[in-house]
């Protein structure tokens, strides 16, 4: 219930990261990089495999929304904080803050049902090679990509709808570079029980829905490849799912504890909302280039197409 005789907050103040002014600069340049390097390697992973027709492969086509999607996420947030990073005036309108708190819920939510959705593609690659074309048809893929951004949007609507109905007063100071709606808690001087009892439920039933399924396609796929008896058929096999495994850990460590923990402002709700927001979305083309053959030998063919085109 809203208090009495308050002056309604139109806009918020950003900390951010830090307020040292030296250590701005170099934060700034550090993500700057950081930012260059994610739209380079995202666009780079989109364009081969458009390119290439050898990655025309269900693997490849959730993969290219997995870049679309970090993309996506890291463009919510990183700009708005390299332009405070060399601002003397960090505020941001309510409306913007709730907006900008919006496409982070549904690029980070649909990105975790897709990589739900790449897992169960592994587990019928590796445990079900024979029929992987029925399995994985095109039409299915497309409607996975399609649910899960559904999932994604209907979850970020729910939370973000609510946030709408706060109240906000007095305190105007969030301790954080961006809009996420765990930080807003703190500043509402409505009741706000519903939208925690929300948040917590959606982000329960968002990563058991998610994670479940991805458990247990990779129990599957381990007993699949222990009853593989040659070494290097195992290394194969578990070389194809190896960068999905390792996207999963980067994202999943952070993204739901950053949601499940209490908004305190410690230097740790920071941590994971980087690692989740920035990071990954910048290391996810380096997992999937690196470790994975069929992309280098893409990359490979398109570096030496390009300069003959010219």
């Amino acid at each position: 219930m809203a208090l009495g005789n308050h002056s309604t907050i139109t806009e918020f103040l950003l900390l951010g990261l830090s307020t040292n002014p030296q250590v701005q600069t170099l934060l700034f340049v550090l993500f700057l990089n950081i930012y260059l390097l994610t739209i380079l390697g995202n666009l780079m992973m989109l364009l081969v495999i458009r390119a290439d027709s050898h990655l025309h492969t269900p693997m490849y086509f959730f993969l290219s929304h997995l870049s679309f999607l970090d993309l996506c996420l890291s463009s919510v947030t990183v700009p708005r904080m390299l332009r405070d990073l060399l601002s003397e005036i960090k505020t941001i309108s309510v409306r913007s803050c709730l907006a900008q708190s919006f496409f982070v819920f549904i690029t980070a939510g649909t990105e975790g049902f897709v990589l739900s959705v790449m897992a169960y593609d592994r587990y019928a690659a590796i445990c079900h090679p024979l029929h992987y074309g029925q399995m994985m048809r095109k039409e299915l893929c497309m409607q996975l990509v399609l649910g899960s951004w559904g999932l994604g949007l209907s979850n970020a609507l729910i939370n973000i709808l609510l946030a709408t109905n706060m109240d906000f007063c007095e305190s105007h100071i969030i301790s954080h570079y961006s809009c996420e709606v765990p930080s807003l808690f703190p500043l509402s001087c409505s009741d706000i029980s519903t939208n925690l009892i929300v948040l917590f439920c959606s982000t329960l039933l968002h990563g058991f829905g998610t994670f479940f399924p991805i458990i247990s396609s990779y129990a599957c796929i381990v007993f699949t490849i222990l009853r593989i008896s040659s070494t290097s058929g195992r290394k194969k096999a578990f070389s194809t799912c190896s960068s999905h495994l390792t996207t999963v850990i980067f994202f999943y460590c952070s993204a739901f504890l950053r949601y499940l923990m209490p908004t305190s402002g410690s230097p740790r709700e920071l941590i994971f909302s980087v690692q989740y927001s920035v990071i990954t979305p910048m290391l996810n083309p380096l997992i999937y280039s690196l470790k994975n053959k069929e992309v280098k030998t893409a990359v490979r063919t398109l570096g030496t197409y390009l300069p003959c085109s010219r």
